[in-house]
């Protein structure tokens, strides 16, 4: 019986991997979306990520128009641009002008987090005053995509192009008030949301966008022919998450087995891998069976970098087994 999700999706990071040039990350980038293609997946996501030296992915749009001229029927989009990073304007335009070159087949993700160092958010020019402007930001680029703002971007969308939110917090309501589908991940999906997408169905309004509440559940799942190996997918980005948070910096990815690491860090993995999905098929069927259970989700979005490009593309493969 196929994963009870209308759509499996996956949200690649381009993380990179140690020892290898950045642009074979963005590469492989593109490799992988041409396979999730073949595989079925309903959409194909890269994110905004500046100075992680680990994450090679920074510009979106760019990265979304790559990949979607090398596909043919796979949605593409941003997961996600981040709003207090740019004039909504501009986004706009991005977004309008990837659906018109792509015949619709963008999503235009968008977020409101800021960067992840003082010195990124010097660079980019942002602070609290941008990422609080979030709701005032939507409502603008929104206007600028269905033609009622006094300048509309060209070419024309029409409110063709769909947009998700990223919500953490206030980015919900913002979501429900706009009546935009809504992107939750992370701890955020704990205990049926934690209230929020409660609160964001009954407060869900319908738009030109959608008609309906759309929940998105983002997270990280490996899957592999043992518990362990499916594991192992994950400890390399688990242990980068950690350095982020005790050392200060995300580094590229590379091979690990877990040693070496202090009692803090191997705290952090441990939580890193408590809050993905990680196992032999029925394993992670059961998982994601109960996941969609307590939450109501209407689409899981696949997240995780792994430094084994080989056990990543194979986990793809028993995912999409999963689901078809």
């Amino acid at each position: 019986m196929p994963l009870p999700f209308a759509a499996v999706s996956i949200l690649d990071r381009a993380q990179s991997r140690q020892g290898s040039p950045e642009a074979e990350t963005l590469h492989q980038v593109i490799a992988r979306a041409q396979r999730a293609e073949e595989l079925g997946y309903r959409r194909f996501w890269v994110a905004e990520h500046h100075g992680v030296p680990g994450i090679a992915g920074s510009a979106p749009a760019v990265l979304a128009a790559a990949v979607a001229s090398r596909t043919s029927t796979i949605r593409v989009g941003s997961g996600g641009i981040m709003l207090p990073n740019h004039q909504p304007l501009v986004v706009a335009e991005q977004a309008a002008t990837l659906g018109a070159l792509f015949e619709g087949r963008f999503d235009l993700g968008i977020g409101r987090s800021l960067g992840f160092t003082q010195a990124v958010r010097s660079a980019l020019r942002t602070g609290k005053d941008e990422a609080a402007r979030f709701g005032e930001d939507v409502d603008d680029l929104l206007a600028f995509l269905d033609g009622s703002a006094p300048v509309t971007a060209r070419p024309v969308d029409g409110a063709r192009t769909p947009v998700f939110v990223l919500a953490t917090g206030h980015g919900v309501e913002v979501a429900a008030r706009a009546g935009l589908a809504v992107v939750v991940g992370g701890p955020a999906l704990a205990h049926e949301g934690g209230g929020a997408l409660e609160l964001y169905r009954e407060s869900f309004r319908p738009s030109r966008w959608w008609d309906r509440p759309y929940v998105l559940a983002s997270l990280n799942v490996a899957v592999a022919e043992t518990t362990a190996a499916a594991r192992r997918l994950l400890l390399p980005e688990a242990r980068a998450l950690a350095s982020s948070r005790t050392r200060g910096s995300f580094p590229p990815l590379r091979a690990e087995t877990g040693e070496g690491l202090t009692e803090r860090e191997s705290g952090y993995v441990e939580e890193s891998l408590r809050s993905a999905v990680h196992g032999t098929p029925p394993e992670v069927d059961r998982a994601l069976v109960d996941l969609q259970a307590r939450t109501g989700a209407d689409e899981l979005l696949v997240s995780g970098g792994a430094y084994d490009l080989e056990g990543r593309a194979r986990s793809d493969e028993l995912l999409a087994d999963l689901f078809r």
